[in-house]
């Protein structure tokens, strides 16, 4: 595993690894709170993701595939897809300054200070780390401790990714966990509270 000085990607890369060694043999086609993407597309989704923050980082590879349009299908184990991406993501982030003011991100706005770059790249692993967590029923690794580091980076990023990468941000319920982890899911648009519908 590699690893970095930025201790946010780490956890939330780790949060990932758990999520996906956590899945069941037969729970690649289960239900997620991404809508129309099973476990398997969101894993390849999370995996291009990371890809994609490297390649921006480094100018080397991206993802083979487009990371919006999964195809569902693996060419091999799920750890083959997911760790090369996660070690790419962490060594090209190992070389970014914590000073350095303009970093290059996939995403709009393209060009963001460092700290909020590697917030990004931890969000999207963690966000989606529960998404699999959630959907194969197990405990979410998205704790409030994580959920409140990876908050600012959120504030800055989801407004701007409305209606492609994030939903509209919703409002919790009165009596609904009002936790940072369930107010950052809210506010990117998903239901802190999501369960797999019932077979």
């Amino acid at each position: 595993m590699t690893t970095t000085e930025w201790e946010l990607l780490d956890r939330a890369h780790a949060t990932l690894r758990e999520a996906v060694a956590g899945v069941p043999a037969d729970g690649w086609d289960l239900p997620t709170p991404c809508a129309q993407w099973n476990v398997t597309r969101v894993l390849q989704h999370a995996a291009g993701d990371q890809l994609a923050y490297a390649a921006r980082l480094t100018g080397g590879p991206g993802p083979a595939e487009d990371p919006f349009a999964p195809s569902g299908t693996l060419a091999g184990t799920p750890a083959g897809l997911l760790d090369p991406a996660l070690a790419a993501a962490a060594e090209a982030f190992a070389g970014v300054a914590p000073d350095d003011a303009e970093v290059a991100v996939p995403l709009p706005p393209f060009s963001v200070p460092a700290a909020t770059a590697v917030g990004a790249a931890a969000l999207d692993a963690a966000v989606h780390a529960w998404d699999i967590a959630v959907a194969t029923g197990r405990p979410p690794g998205l704790t409030d401790e994580l959920a409140a580091a990876l908050r600012p980076a959120a504030d800055v990023l989801a407004e701007p990714l409305r209606g492609f990468a994030y939903g509209p941000a919703l409002t919790l319920a009165p009596g609904a966990d009002d936790g940072a982890a369930a107010r950052l899911l809210a506010f990117l648009g998903r239901h802190p509270g999501w369960a797999a519908p019932a077979a």
